[in-house]
């Protein structure tokens, strides 16, 4: 299939490696052209100067961006260039509002818009195993599904335009209260003077026992957090959700607190710390 790839980060620029080494013609683009240069140098695909340029008759645009604007942005650009039909899926995390008028964007110049967030972090792209969230037409996700099995392990149609940023929130609104549950069970087990590698042995072969835990416990106990989602993504992500919920009436009391002990993470210069800095937060609490 030929395909186009914006975005070339360290989720995107391992996600275009595998639609590459899965057969496919792989045009990249990023705004930072030397980057998309030389990820086409090092995985064998070809490099775009613009979108318009690497949008040019190809079926399948993926992208891989920061925020609303930057989803935007690339895809206004990119619709008037695609083949008549193409697909494009958007795996940045988005408010599910942008995503709908992406969906009714497309629509009307003949091409189809799928929302289809991820998780499973830079791992999980680095490995191949994403899990994809997708909402917009199922047809034109069965279409782009051969090429997205390159990198996923689990792809799910949850409805339509909006519904896999829905779905991404709901995962996020779930992982904030793991991290911060296991940020305190750290903090706990310290206070307590408890051997923590003794106490994750005791504990993570029962009920307590989570992604979190197993991925994040030993490295949050020593201190150590450049191990994956950064807090200022954890927060951007965070806020979509609040922003969700005040208009659909959830009630997420939790989720907005921890949202509220993320800032203060960043307050102490944690923004590219992973998630599971809530503990550090603790740490100077009792060690002011």
């Amino acid at each position: 299939m030929k395909i186009a790839f914006a975005g070339l980060g360290v989720m995107g620029a391992p996600m275009a490696r595998h639609l590459v080494q899965a057969g496919h013609d792989v045009i990249g683009f990023n705004r930072t052209t030397a980057k998309a240069e030389a990820w086409a140098v090092a995985n064998g695909g070809r490099a775009a100067a613009t979108v318009a340029e690497a949008a040019q008759g190809v079926e399948l645009f993926i992208l891989c961006v920061g925020n609303d604007d930057d989803v935007r942005a690339v895809v206004t650009e990119a619709l008037p260039h695609l083949a008549a039909g193409a697909v494009v899926v958007d795996h940045t995390t988005t408010s599910a509002r942008l995503a709908r008028e992406m969906a009714e964007l497309a629509t009307g110049q003949g091409r189809h818009f799928i929302d289809a967030p991820v998780s499973g972090g830079q791992a999980g792209a680095e490995n191949g195993q994403l899990s994809v969230m997708a909402g917009g037409d199922v047809e034109a996700l069965a279409r782009a599904k051969p090429a997205l099995n390159a990198y996923s392990k689990a792809i799910q149609h949850m409805g339509p335009a909006g519904s896999g940023q829905l779905t991404k929130m709901v995962n996020q609104i779930a992982i904030a209260g793991v991290v911060q549950g296991l940020a305190e069970a750290v903090h706990f087990a310290q206070v307590a003077g408890l051997d923590t590698d003794a106490v994750y042995e005791a504990v993570s072969k029962g009920a307590a026992q989570s992604w979190q835990m197993d991925n994040r416990w030993k490295t949050a106990a020593k201190g150590e957090f450049d191990f994956g989602f950064a807090v200022d993504w954890m927060r951007k992500d965070l806020g979509l959700v609040l922003d969700e919920a005040r208009s659909n009436g959830a009630k997420l009391a939790l989720t907005a607190l921890v949202d509220q002990f993320y800032a203060e993470v960043q307050a102490m210069g944690g923004n590219r710390w992973d998630t599971s800095s809530l503990t550090a937060r603790l740490q100077r609490r009792t060690n002011p």
